[in-house]
């Protein structure tokens, strides 16, 4: 991997991030809650079509985890312009963010029984850290 990968690759998980930011600020606007519960669907199998906002405490759930994924996805996006002053601290910094929020979001969804969640995070925290997990040749 080359120091050029890594910071695309920033970029690219800063816009997942962000992404998922979106549909979780949506689910706080009423009549635009259907993307987030889909995604709830899919994240926890199987489809059954069960999930929904109708409560003002998800509504508002939703609120704050849109601002603080979003404020995740941000701080990734800086940290990828300012990535060839200090590459191995950002890159192990984002390793860091990724794994904590895999290990807390996954303990907490096998507690609440939702395994496959827990399950379906292996994949996004592959896709998120891509080839983070490697030290960057100087090429």
């Amino acid at each position: 991997m080359t120091l050029q990968t890594h910071k695309q690759w920033l970029r690219v998980s800063s816009i997942a991030i962000s992404a998922y930011a979106f549909f979780f600020f949506l689910g706080s606007i009423k009549g635009f809650q259907k993307p987030i519960e889909l995604i709830l669907d899919l994240s926890n199998w199987p489809l059954n079509g069960l999930e929904n906002y109708e409560a003002p405490t998800s509504i508002f759930l939703s609120a704050i985890l849109g601002g603080v994924l979003f404020g995740w996805g941000v701080l990734i996006w800086i940290l990828s312009s300012i990535y060839e002053k200090e590459p191995e601290k950002i890159r192990k910094a984002v390793l860091t963010s990724l794994i904590s929020w895999f290990v807390v979001d996954s303990i907490g969804c096998i507690i609440s029984h939702n395994m496959s969640n827990a399950i379906t995070n292996i994949g996004l925290l592959l896709v998120l850290v891509g080839p983070l997990w490697k030290k960057a040749s100087d090429e």
